[in-house]
């Protein structure tokens, strides 16, 4: 008896025993996870150095440009190069100018891009890869290749210099756009529109109450890509506003640096204080709504 017992002890401590090379196993899957989180933080550190260092040299009393600028010392740091910025440039006033430059061009690439994106994906007409086509090759043309014939045309004649409507004009289609909305309705279910058909829908009915509601996602991704060009861009509004009271913040710096800043007391610290400005509407945005990039309602749609 006692050794059918012995038999059975042995019998459960191999059961409780890992099996041979998972304790290895589980080590090495260990250190690739710390190796890995490692890489990530090193990777993370490298990226949000440069913003590190606008950010601590817009605050410099005394300006650094060397790497220890990064770091330095509480007595150095003030809000007088902000101060200055704003006296020369008019930092409201700018924002002001980008935020409606920017909102302008948000509201018709929306608009433009979710009527093209639908047609595109949906509706069956002739021509209907040749268009999708034309749209694919806008995005490899650069910009700069159409801006003498679209200066000529937004500013001789329609004479819309020194004006929102020209700033935002050249933008209002954005080909990214129609291609984001053009591939989220093609994700979506054909019977959805046919069911909305049949009920008697029209196609701006659907587009308005089917397709744009779970086009959330889409919307959002749609709004970032879109924000970052004419919220940064500096060439097109350089060349159509030559009034300082129209220029969106990008194009005040720029003037500002290039004329203004050596008149300044750290012009070192107040370009970078423009820049800091310049540069949180876009990571606020960034911030704010990266969580619902990879979200979708199509599944909550197709239900029942």
């Amino acid at each position: 008896m006692s050794h059918v017992e012995d038999s059975v002890t042995h019998a459960e401590d191999a059961d409780d025993q890992p099996p041979e090379g998972f304790q290895g196993t589980r080590q090495r899957w260990t250190l690739g996870r710390i190796g890995s989180f490692a890489l990530l933080a090193v990777g993370g550190v490298v990226f949000l150095f440069p913003f590190w260092y606008m950010l601590v040299g817009s605050l410099q009393a005394a300006p650094d440009t060397t790497v220890a600028g990064a770091f330095p010392t509480p007595g150095n740091l003030t809000f007088a190069n902000y101060a200055d910025i704003d006296a020369r440039v008019d930092l409201l006033k700018t924002l002001l100018n980008s935020s409606i430059f920017t909102i302008g061009v948000i509201i018709t690439t929306l608009v433009l891009g979710l009527l093209a994106g639908y047609a595109l994906a949906v509706l069956e007409f002739r021509g209907r890869g040749l268009v999708f086509g034309i749209v694919l090759i806008s995005l490899v043309l650069p910009f700069q290749l159409l801006m003498i014939p679209l200066y000529v045309l937004v500013v001789r004649t329609y004479g819309l210099a020194d004006s929102y409507l020209g700033m935002i004009l050249p933008f209002g289609v954005n080909a990214t756009a129609v291609f984001i909305f053009r591939q989220f309705f093609r994700s979506l279910p054909k019977d959805l529109f046919e069911a909305a058909r049949i009920d008697g829908a029209t196609e701006l009915q659907i587009l308005a109450r089917l397709a744009i509601p779970m086009a959330r996602p889409a919307i959002l991704t749609a709004i970032l890509v879109t924000f970052i060009g004419p919220w940064n861009e500096f060439l097109w509004p350089f060349l159509i506003t030559k009034d300082a009271s129209m220029q969106p913040l990008a194009v005040a710096l720029a003037n500002y640096i290039t004329t203004i800043s050596a008149r300044a007391a750290n012009p070192f610290g107040a370009i970078l204080a423009g820049a800091t400005v310049l540069a949180i509407p876009a990571v606020v945005l960034f911030l704010a709504f990266q969580r619902h990039f990879l979200s979708t309602d199509i599944g909550s749609a197709t239900k029942g």
